[in-house]
């Protein structure tokens, strides 16, 4: 009767091997797909900063050329005669 009991609750180590090997086959792919995405994401991270160190140039430009703009248009209206 002892026998029979213990015998109903055992897994076969075959059957516990063959549920890892599934598991770990999952786990596997699982984590190739992380490294995928992992991959995507720096290198996304990588064009974002790129695209801010461009535009923070540009802005840097701009505000440049608003400058000189700036003091070109005060020379040309003081350089303007009153009609008469």
């Amino acid at each position: 009767m002892v026998g029979g009991l213990g015998l109903s609750g055992c897994a076969t180590t075959e059957y516990v091997d063959e549920q890892i090997a599934l598991v770990n086959g999952r786990v596997s792919a699982l984590e190739a797909r992380v490294n995928e995405v992992n991959n995507t994401a720096q290198s996304a991270l990588q064009g974002a900063q790129a695209a801010a160190g461009e535009a923070q140039r540009a802005n840097q430009r701009i505000d440049e050329l608003t400058g000189r703009v700036d003091g070109i248009e005060q020379r040309m209206a003081s350089q303007r005669r009153p009609r008469n």
